[in-house]
Order: structure tokens, then C-alpha cells, then sequence
């Protein structure tokens, strides 16, 4: 055989094992195949998303807060909808005709081809109406998702609430597509990649009703959803109840910690709302009422307020003048004279007074000349303000605590930078910014950084980050949380300051604040208001040795520190301690209960 035979031949056997591999594969797709046979007779491949529950949430000691209940999405492929009757599906689902017709033209603007959805969020009672029903309307199926679900009304702001996706959440992480869910503030945003879990894909063979056949390839393409991780928070429920009991028609709020491990264990924003508000097809109504709502309860006053601390700020600079040796514990200063002004007391007292006695009675000279000679002890007061900045924020104040609080707020320390750019550089000194010296002024701090300032004192110069979550089923928590951060302070400085404290619980308020057999410190503020009644303020921590709780409640146009947050940490000390209040102090928890504070404008 010469060459050219030979070349013939092979061509012809090549195309001959090419048309016999074409002849088998089509005898087996369409004869041997029964998958196939069934694509023959009008059923379609549909892929559904399977939307994992998310993780549950849970307090301190195991009791549930979040958790999940079942709902459904309607979807729609807009190039496969025949006519139907639109009266009869506006009934199933509770629509209008104008919104259904409105939903059905956006879905086409996304896509003809591909499912979107046309209802969400849809009542497991009202899909078990509509999947008898859904056969007549060609072109729609149906999904299930999760929504969350809580155990009561308490730690809205702590929790956080979940919403739909946004355009820049699309873009930021592709596991997201167009309508799902993350979590928008609190826990559900922070710790959304542990919450979440893994969406899934299940496969279905639907008929020309839409009926679902059964999985393709008995759902060996399947992929299951991941669930999301549980997660023990560090808050106490039944403390965070009763704290939002205290703060009932009031505004302000209320942090505690526990010293020892930087864990909040409650964390109070009034006024606040039901978290069960903003789940289901009710949220977008619910969530605009409470956006318009004057008293703003979307606002997160724990993490975001910036309040003046006034002089629940006075133990800080005390710590600084013994630090810098500008003071001792013998120093006194007088409340009249040259020496008390520009800033004087506002009550009568013990005077010249000593470190442990303007801490009791909160005296504004002594901290005004201690302030000043903090800054004079340098050769500018610039650079002296500056040492004074550096020790202030070692308490925590000025900067972001933990990154347990995604939308938290660094508050106001002021920069040397300020009051160059309002005075001129070089000309301003310590009577310029002399209202630091009892933290009023430009001084803005967070209800979560003055708790954790409680627990510096409590620990005697030192903290761990305050954060909520204590656990993560199968994965640990952030290491930083463990870290010591110590204070610029040496702890020898802090017992003259706690012994002040605890003079200041036994004084003339001992008869409403006191706790049976509990020895406990605390420091009371009263806030300038300029827009009505002053604020009232308290920062404590309880017992005084080995602290199991340090807390700071700020009840704004609450008048004095005495009247309102006084009372208010010291019952929640005691229920956190004693997991009861003693009938002694009913009185007191229930005019704190009944008490009205809304109005700017209170009574003195």
C-alpha cells in the first residue's frame, strides 16, 4: 500500500470513531438516559439557594437571646410567567395589585432569565396557604431562609439586627448576592462570618406546573448548607432586664463590666425598642418610625454619645497629679482665697481639703490647682498638656476600646492641635482649658469608656478590653481580649482615690444607695447642661475589694449625680451580687422605676 492509500485510510477510520462516539453518545442521552427522557417531557432543572440558619446567641449562663424561626421567599422568572389570575394572588399573599405589577417590572429590569424575588419574607402560615396554590401560577417558586427570633425584648443595641445587603456589601465580599442578609449593627454585624454560615444549593426537577418532580440525580449535586456558629455572649440577661426596667422613660445609659476580664455584662442605650421591631416584612414601616421617632432610640448612646463626665472625671486628674509628684497626699487647697478661683465648690465642706477629701466632696478648687499644676510643671503648658493627655488615655479615654464594637466612637480628647488652631500656638495655658480640670469642656467620653475608666480604678491601674462575646462554638475568641493594658499610673497612687470613693458611699446618699454588707466605691458627676436640667452621673465599682462589677450610668437632665444615677448603679450592683434587692431598698428601686426623666427641663 503506497502512501497516499495509507493517509486515505487513516482519515477515514479517524471520521469513523468520531461518528460512532456522536451515534453512542446520542442512543444513550436519548434512549438509554432516563434523566433525559424526563427533560423530554417538559420538566426543568431548577437550582435553590439553601439559606443556613444563622448561629444562635446566648447570654453569659446559657440562656437563649437570638434565635431563629423559618419564612419564605416568593421568587419569580419573569420569562417564565403565563397568565394567572392576579386577584387571587394578591389575596394569598395580602398585596396590591399596584405592588405586585410594580415588583414584577423591577425583577424584569434585573434579568428575564433568572429568578429574583418578588415577596419577601413571607409567614410559614401564609406559605402553607400559598404551596397549595403555587401549581397555577407558572413561573414562580418559593425559598426558605431564616429570620431571627428573640427570647424578649432585651439588648437591642448589644445584639444588633440584621438587613438586607447593600450595594457595597455586594462589592466588598462576593459571597453575598442581591438580596440577602447581614448583620447591620451589635453582634449580628461584628461577628456576621461566624453567624452566617455557608449557603448551600439543592437541585430540583420541577414539571411544566412547577411542581417539584424530585432532586436531580437523587441529590447527589446537592450542596448543603453550613449552619452558622452559636455564640455565648458575656452579658447577664437577667441584669440587662432589669437595667432597662431602671431606664424606663429615661434617657441616657448604662455600662458594666467586670473588671477582673474586661466582659460587659450589661449595656443599656434609652430610650431603647423592641429588637423584634425590625424582623419580617414589618421592618422597613417599623424601622422608619423609630428613624423619625425625636427621642431616638437607634441611636446607641453606650458606644456613640459623647457626654462630659464632669466629676466622675475628678479621680483621673487626682491619679495624675500624685503621679507627677505635683501633689501628695498632704497637699491641701483651700475653697477660698486666691486658690479657689476661677473655678469654686458649689457646696460647703471640710477645707483646706486633702487628696481623700476632694475625692468625697468632690472639691473644684483642689482639682483646678492640681490641673494647673500638671501643665505648669513643664516648660509650656502645651507640652504639659500633652504628659496630661498621654495619662488620660492610658485610661482607655480618646480612642477605640475593642474591636467587639464596630460602630463605637473614639469620643473627644482633645489634641494640643485644637487649641493651637482656636488660640494660636502659645497662647493659651491651663486657665484657657481650666474646665478639663473637672471634665467638662471639650471633653467628650463614651458610656463605654468611662465603664471600663471604672474598672481601672477597680483593678488599681489597669484593664482588658471590654468586649461581649465570651465564646464561639468551635473557634476562639480574639486574643487581645486576655491582654493586660496597663494605666500610666502606679497602683500605690490609686488607694487614697478608692478610699475617697468609698467615703463618698457612706456620706450624706449612704440611706439610698447603700448596699447590706457590701462595701463598695463610687463617685457621683453633675453635669452642666447649657439646654436644661445637668446630667446626672456615677461611676462605681462593687465590692471594694476583689471588684466583680465596675459601671457608669449617665441619666441625662437627671439633675445630680445623687438623685438619679446613684441609686440606679448601686441596685444594679446589688442585683448583679446578690441576684436580689432586700426589702429595705424597695422604695428606692421603685421610685428609680416610676421616675420620669424625659424632660429637659426638670424640677431641681
Amino acid at each position: 500500500m503506497n502512501i497516499n492509500s495509507k493517509r486515505s485510510f487513516l482519515v477515514i477510520a479517524v471520521f469513523a470513531v468520531v461518528g460512532l462516539i456522536f451515534i453512542i453518545s446520542l442512543f444513550r442521552l436519548q434512549v438509554l438516559d432516563s434523566e433525559y427522557k424526563q427533560f423530554a417531557t417538559n420538566n426543568v432543572l431548577r437550582e435553590v439557594v439553601q439559606y443556613p440558619a444563622r448561629g444562635l446567641v446566648y447570654d453569659r449562663n446559657g440562656k437563649l437571646l437570638v434565635y431563629n424561626k423559618t419564612a419564605y421567599d416568593l421568587l419569580i422568572t419573569p420569562r417564565e410567567v403565563g397568565k394567572f389570575d392576579t386577584t387571587l394572588f394578591c389575596n394569598l399573599l395580602q398585596i396590591s395589585k399596584s405592588d405586585l405589577e410594580a415588583g414584577i417590572q423591577k425583577t424584569k429590569k434585573y434579568s428575564r432569565y433568572k429568578p429574583s424575588t418578588l415577596i419577601k419574607q413571607i409567614s410559614p402560615e401564609m406559605f402553607a396557604v400559598l404551596q397549595e396554590q403555587l401549581y397555577k401560577f407558572e413561573g414562580f417558586h418559593t425559598q426558605s431562609r431564616t429570620l431571627r427570633e428573640y427570647s424578649s425584648t432585651a439588648a437591642a443595641h448589644a445584639l444588633g439586627y440584621v438587613g438586607e445587603v447593600t450595594g457595597a456589601d455586594l462589592k466588598k465580599d462576593e459571597y453575598y448576592k442581591s438580596g440577602d442578609y447581614i448583620g447591620i449593627s451589635g453582634i449580628e454585624k461584628t461577628y456576621e462570618k461566624q453567624l452566617r454560615g455557608v449557603k448551600g444549593v439543592k437541585k430540583n426537577l420541577v414539571d411544566v406546573h412547577n411542581r417539584i418532580q424530585g432532586s436531580y440525580r437523587n441529590g447527589s449535586e446537592d450542596v448543603p448548607a453550613q449552619i452558622g456558629k452559636n455564640i455565648t455572649s458575656t452579658l447577664d440577661l437577667e441584669l440587662q432586664l432589669y437595667a432597662e426596667q431602671l431606664f424606663r422613660n429615661k434617657k441616657g445609659s448604662v455600662v458594666a463590666i467586670e473588671p477582673s476580664t474586661g466582659e460587659v455584662l450589661a449595656m443599656v442605650s434609652a430610650p431603647t425598642y423592641d429588637p423584634g421591631l425590625l424582623v419580617g416584612r414589618v421592618r422597613g414601616a417599623n424601622y422608619a418610625a423609630l428613624l423619625s421617632d425625636t427621642l431616638k432610640p437607634l441611636f446607641n448612646r453606650s458606644l456613640q454619645a459623647k457626654y462630659p463626665p464632669g466629676s466622675t472625671f475628678k479621680p483621673i486628674n487626682t491619679l495624675i497629679g500624685l503621679q507627677e509628684q505635683v501633689i501628695n497626699l498632704n497637699t491641701r487647697f483651700a475653697c477660698y482665697g486666691k486658690g479657689s478661683s476661677p473655678i469654686r465648690c458649689t457646696h460647703d465642706h471640710v477645707s483646706p481639703a486633702n487628696v481623700v477629701d476632694a475625692i468625697r466632696e468632690s472639691c473644684n478648687p483642689f482639682l483646678w490647682n492640681t490641673f494647673r499644676s500638671i501643665l505648669y510643671n513643664y516648660k509650656t503648658s502645651a507640652e504639659g498638656f500633652n504628659v496630661w493627655r498621654n495619662y488620660v488615655e492610658s485610661f482607655g479615654i480618646g480612642k477605640n476600646l475593642s474591636s467587639d464594637f464596630a460602630n463605637g466612637l473614639k469620643g473627644d480628647l482633645p489634641p494640643e492641635s485644637l487649641f493651637n488652631r482656636i488660640y494660636g500656638e502659645g497662647h493659651w495655658n491651663a486657665m484657657t482649658v481650666r474646665s478639663l480640670a473637672i471634665g467638662q469642656g471639650e471633653l467628650g467620653v463614651t458610656p463605654l469608656q468611662m465603664a471600663n475608666y471604672g474598672a481601672v480604678l477597680a483593678n488599681r491601674g489597669y484593664y482588658f478590653s471590654p468586649h461581649i462575646i465570651k465564646g464561639i462554638e468551635d473557634d476562639t475568641i480574639s486574643q487581645s481580649f486576655k491582654t493586660r493594658v496597663n494605666s500610666l499610673i502606679d497602683k500605690t497612687h490609686f488607694e487614697p482615690i478608692i478610699e475617697g470613693m468609698q467615703q463618698v458611699t457612706m456620706g450624706s446618699m449612704a440611706a439610698s444607695i447603700k448596699i447590706d454588707s457590701i462595701d463598695f466605691c463610687g463617685k457621683t458627676g453633675t453635669v452642666e447642661n447649657p439646654h436644661g436640667s445637668d446630667h446626672s452621673v456615677f461611676v462605681a465599682f462593687a465590692p471594694k475589694e476583689n471588684p466583680q462589677i465596675a459601671i457608669f450610668v449617665y441619666v441625662e437632665y437627671g439633675v445630680w449625680g445623687s438623685r438619679y444615677a446613684a441609686p440606679m448603679a448601686s441596685l444594679m450592683m446589688e442585683k448583679y451580687l446578690t441576684r436580689s434587692i432586700s426589702k429595705r431598698r424597695k422604695y428606692t428601686e421603685k421610685r428609680m422605676m416610676d421616675a420620669n426623666v424625659l424632660n429637659p427641663n426638670q424640677p431641681k
